[in-house]
């Protein structure tokens, strides 16, 4: 367990939560107290089942909308002469 106080912790906010996310526990104190603990947050499975069906759901949404040929680096070339000027 790692303890740090508050006026240190600000300093090293990112650093701190990385190594919560990592399984250590991160205690910040306030003269010399524990206030608060760092823990990382528990995603369900459930959670992560229903966002990896709304990711394929606005897949499925948006497939077909493009022509097969379609490629994004041309999407905007009818604005420009074959010069390369505005159109």
């Amino acid at each position: 367990m790692t303890q740090v106080p508050i006026s240190e912790a600000k300093a090293q906010l990112t650093d701190l939560v990385r190594r919560a996310e990592g399984g250590e526990t991160v205690v910040l104190t306030r003269h010399g107290q524990e206030v608060v603990r760092l823990t990382p947050m528990r995603v369900s499975s459930e959670l992560k089942v229903r966002r990896l069906a709304a990711i394929r759901a606005a897949q499925a949404a948006v497939a077909g909308q493009f022509p097969a040929d379609f490629d994004a680096a041309r999407s905007q070339d009818f604005l420009y002469d074959e010069d390369g000027l505005p159109a």
